[in-house]
């Protein structure tokens, strides 16, 4: 922290520069330094000696003040007078407020705590206000446990079993490779830092490819683009190996020293030559083909190639299984040899967290059942009623960090389930959402600029610690602070339970460990953030963290869990050639990847971001809207058996041909007709992980 003085005419004003971190669900995590000028911070920057962050902010970030001083910020708790989703309260105390949440779960933990549920994800990346002490209040509770699913779980399930931990590539390393295949991604919206790095790459001689339905923002600017179809992903990866090893393009020493079941995998491999791939993939067997020759070529080059994926390859039924294969290239062909090559889906698995003491989970009653609601599905989970397979029905439900109500799949039904009189539900929020409008009791959230948090990263390998630039404001209480409260209101003594901030952030990291013993809590404070102490190439020789310790193509553990143990494709639930006759009715896919000026469904409410956006939109190729009898911005209604929202058409050539694209997510409330694309999406779940489905829509488009 820096702080000087400045001048005026009769008036002295301190200000400081204050060591932050962006706290969203982004790879690029980034390092800020926030001015405050007399108590209010007035702009925030990317540190430029942050060798990711680089002094570079997306737009959404740089214009975080506008978020912390937004004129609607949620100030006082609030109590629903009006009916449940009309968004009508009045302001009430904190000490009303915690009082009756403490005795409505009172009530109900009598009878049976499990009936009792947290929602959260990622609102903040937080670790520390995040599920520290909310982790404590609800293992203390007995609540049943939350599966946080709704993003990443399916492609950590599908390369833990491959490659063990999250580890990856580091991308410092990205603007050395010579070959970057950019896999169910638009960096320029989502990973900007990493884009910065594929254009300095691309200016030295690199090729870049884009793997993607949609030609993004990012793949126009690439070399090549592949537009296959949704889900098939994993078929294309077959069709690579089929490629790199009927032609030759392995690295046989690596492949022999350091992988596990080839002769399977070569087996099974042979099944997917190029022509049938194509035939999965909607592209041509040449594409097929000169993408795994230019990856094998690559490698016999001895120059590194990098893949990265990004979590829309993973939002369709054989998402999993799609990471899975993919992840076995960079082995066929050596690519782990080099600081440069390989494959990174995330760098979270480097991190050494102490997860199991900052939650809290020895709280747990020992003697206590256990549940787990899986938050893909919770639409369904809201509208059970009690059974034995199930157990008792949910009877109040916590939201922090998130907004399901805009973000769940088959979006009707959670908010027919949010509507259920008999639901108690809090939510702790910025901002009156489509889910607050749904509370019994909203309580004010700090944003990141008013409190303390540590942070691990999923794009690069740095421990951030934020540092709060400015007190609360109104009557605002961190996420932490508000359960330090219900813990006491609920009668829990514990000492865990009274931890500063600062002693949940300090426990946040194992700093014994070898990776992070060169730095502690007070250092990274002062710095903000401190790199991982890992090998610079972390495969050349091997050392995956798999039960074999090498790269799994053959796994045990796969088919012990009752999966198939090679690499395979799994269709999509909803395909015109995996379900023909629900094609009949829904003719088109439909993806929903985030809008450029969004996170999810965060600075939604942003009115100079939203003003960017314009209005809910729907991409259609000119041939599909042909058909349709549909022109240039005509507002359209699609729909399916789950539902249906409204939008205005571009008509691009953009969105392939039999697919629509809808950015997101628009909370519902600034959508004309108040919906938004989560009606149409399902709550099945993925092959491995418990993840959604997102991207694995069938629908139908007709002229409003």
């Amino acid at each position: 922290m820096m702080t000087f003085m400045i001048l005026s005419p009769g008036i002295a004003m301190t200000t400081q520069i204050i060591r932050a971190v962006c706290p969203h669900d982004c790879p690029d995590t980034c390092a800020l330094l926030v001015t405050v000028k007399d108590g209010v911070a007035t702009e925030v920057k990317g540190d430029p000696l942050h060798p990711t962050t680089a002094g570079v902010l997306c737009t959404k970030v740089a214009r975080y003040t506008e978020r912390t001083y937004h004129p609607d910020r949620l100030l006082t708790p609030l109590k629903r007078v009006g009916k449940k989703g009309e968004g009508k309260f009045v302001a009430i105390s904190w000490e009303e407020a915690i009082t009756t949440i403490a005795q409505r779960l009172q009530k109900i933990a009598a009878k049976n705590p499990l009936a009792i549920v947290p929602y959260s994800y990622a609102g903040t990346m937080g670790l520390v206000q995040g599920e520290s002490m909310a982790g404590r209040f609800f293992n203390k509770l007995g609540a049943s446990f939350l599966d946080r699913t709704i993003c990443a779980s399916a492609g950590g399930a599908g390369y833990a079993y491959t490659l063990g931990d999250r580890i990856g590539t580091d991308v410092e390393q990205t603007q050395n490779a010579r070959l970057i295949i950019i896999w169910g991604g638009n960096p320029i919206a989502s990973n900007l830092h990493f884009w910065t790095r594929v254009q300095e790459a691309k200016r030295s001689g690199a090729k870049i490819i884009a793997i993607d339905p949609y030609r993004s923002l990012s793949a126009e600017k690439c070399h090549q683009h592949i537009a296959l179809m949704p889900g098939t992903d994993a078929a294309l990866a077959l069709g690579m190996m089929h490629v790199l090893i009927s032609e030759d393009w392995l690295d046989h020493d690596y492949v022999t020293n350091y992988t596990l079941g080839f002769e399977q995998l070569k087996q099974r491999m042979a099944e997917w030559t190029p022509e049938r791939v194509a035939e999965v993939c909607g592209i041509t067997s040449e594409e097929v083909i000169n993408l795994a020759r230019d990856y094998g070529a690559t490698a016999k080059r001895g120059e590194p190639s990098l893949i990265r994926m990004n979590y829309g390859v993973q939002r369709v039924h054989g998402g999993g299984m799609a990471v899975r294969n993919i992840s076995c290239l960079p082995a066929l062909v050596g690519a782990w040899r080099h600081a440069a090559g390989g494959v990174l889906l995330s760098s979270s698995g480097g991190f050494v967290k102490n997860t199991a003491r900052l939650q809290g989970t020895a709280l747990f009653p020992q003697a206590g059942a256990q549940r787990t609601i899986n938050m893909t599905t919770i639409g369904d989970d809201l509208l059970r009623e009690s059974s034995a397979e199930f157990g008792p029905q949910i009877e109040a439900l916590i939201v922090y960090n998130s907004n399901p109500v805009a973000i769940a799949p088959d979006s009707s039904k959670v908010a027919q389930g949010f509507a259920r009189e008999d639901l108690f539900t809090v939510v702790l929020e910025h901002f009156q959402t489509d889910t607050a409008d749904y509370a019994d009791i909203v309580l004010p959230a700090t944003t990141q600029l008013e409190h303390v948090d540590a942070h691990a990263t999923y794009g690069h390998r740095y421990m951030m610690a934020n540092n709060a630039a400015v007190a609360p404001m109104g009557e605002a209480k961190p996420n932490t602070e508000i359960f330090r409260l219900l813990a006491k209101a609920m009668g829990f003594t514990e000492p865990c339970f009274a931890e500063s901030d600062d002693e949940l952030g300090a426990q946040a990291f194992n700093f014994d460990h070898e990776r992070t013993r060169h730095t502690n809590w007070e250092q990274l404070k002062q710095q903000g953030w401190s790199k991982l102490v890992m090998p610079e190439v972390p495969f050349a020789r091997g050392q995956f963290s798999t039960p074999s310790g090498r790269c799994e193509f053959f796994s045990q553990q796969m088919l012990d869990d009752g999966l198939d143990p090679l690499p395979t494709y799994i269709p999509p639930y909803e395909s015109p050639a995996s379900n023909p006759s629900l094609a009949a009715k829904y003719p088109l896919a439909m993806i929903s990847p985030p809008a450029r000026n969004f996170l999810n469904s965060t600075f939604v409410n942003v009115q100079s971001l939203r003003d960017t956006e314009g209005e809910p939109h729907l991409d259609m190729h000119p041939q599909d809207a042909a058909t349709r009898g549909i022109t240039q911005g005509d507002r359209v209604r699609i729909f399916n058996d789950r539902g249906s929202f409204e939008a205005q058409v571009r008509l691009t050539d953009k969105a392939r041909a039999g697919l629509v694209v809808g950015l997101s997510i628009w909370w519902k409330k600034f959508a004309r007709d108040g919906k938004n694309v989560n009606e149409l999406t399902n709550q099945r779940t993925t092959d491995m992980g418990g993840g959604p489905t997102f991207y694995d829509v069938l629908v139908q488009v007709e002229k409003v």
